[in-house]
């Protein structure tokens, strides 16, 4: 076996506390997570980052403890969003270490099979991950999409319109909480009209849930704020970050492009904004309206 310098010693004690958080990390998520695959791939990834801490463990001879605030930190994302997520988001973040794993591979063999390992064998097995709230990622799409394109366009317009906080605030909430009842019914029916893995009343609840969310978002300025313009800048701000959020975690969960599905439902947001704006202004001219 090879000699360890001081540099390649540090290294490796790292790569030994990488493996070993991930080993229990993976461990906890496969007693907490529903469904016999889901439990058998996270048990086998679990026990392939003890191997990996074991074969690094025979060039340091020392044994090194797992990083409790990372076992914790995505145990609890797992939680918040799913354990999809939160594996995805771990193996992302160990991109820079599968480059340092790829400076000992001239130690022998056992250490390529083990890089081997990292950049192959786990990625293959996430694919296989089955996770049922990504199945209703449509339906989420679906209902934030048409309450940030439809109500920011409408609070655009009725700020212009009724200059008045209270009032765009009252008009925007009960229009956005019909709508979300509306969207949540189409998707019900769409759902059950196409026979297939999801279900007509979860889909159809993700999909008001989603909508309402955006629409509390959206109408709190108002209430908080008095100033009419400033909590139209507000609105349309929430309406930008929830867009970046959602997109962050598809992109993550799904392993799709962030910037083209971010700029995608961001300029749809401007367009129909801006348009809103102006059909707002218009009315108000035309019709003479003061509030």
């Amino acid at each position: 076996m090879n000699t360890l310098n001081e540099q390649q010693t540090r290294l490796i004690l790292g790569f030994q506390k990488n493996e070993i958080t991930e080993h229990h990390i993976y461990k906890n998520l496969a007693k907490r997570i529903e469904g016999v695959k889901n439990r058998r791939i996270f048990a086998q990834i679990s026990d392939d980052e003890l191997r990996h801490y074991n074969i690094w463990k025979k060039y340091t001879q020392q044994d090194v403890a797992p990083s409790k605030f990372k076992i914790w930190f995505y145990s609890l994302i797992s939680l918040l969003f799913g354990f999809t997520f939160a594996v995805k988001l771990m193996e992302g973040g160990e991109k820079a270490a599968q480059h340092a794993y790829e400076k000992m591979s001239d130690l022998g063999d056992e250490i390529s099979n083990v890089i081997k390992d990292e950049e192959e064998h786990e990625q293959a097995l996430l694919t296989l991950l089955d996770e049922e709230r990504l199945q209703y990622t449509g339906s989420i799409v679906l209902g934030l999409n048409d309450a940030l394109v439809e109500l920011t366009g409408a609070l655009a317009g009725l700020t212009f319109a009724l200059q008045d906080t209270s009032l765009v605030a009252l008009t925007g909430l009960i229009t956005g909480f019909a709508a979300a009842l509306s969207m949540a019914s189409s998707e019900y029916l769409s759902t059950k009209a196409e026979p297939g893995a999801k279900n007509p009343v979860k889909a159809s609840i993700y999909t008001g849930v989603a909508y309402i969310l955006a629409v509390a978002v959206l109408i709190i300025p108002y209430f908080v704020l008095s100033n009419i313009y400033l909590s139209l800048a507000f609105a349309f701000a929430g309406a930008l970050l929830i867009v970046a959020l959602f997109n962050f975690y598809v992109s993550v969960a799904k392993g799709v492009p962030f910037r083209s599905r971010f700029l995608e439902m961001a300029g749809l947001i401007v367009v129909v904004s801006g348009i809103s704006f102006l059909a707002g202004l218009a009315m108000r001219f035309f019709f003479g309206i003061e509030v």
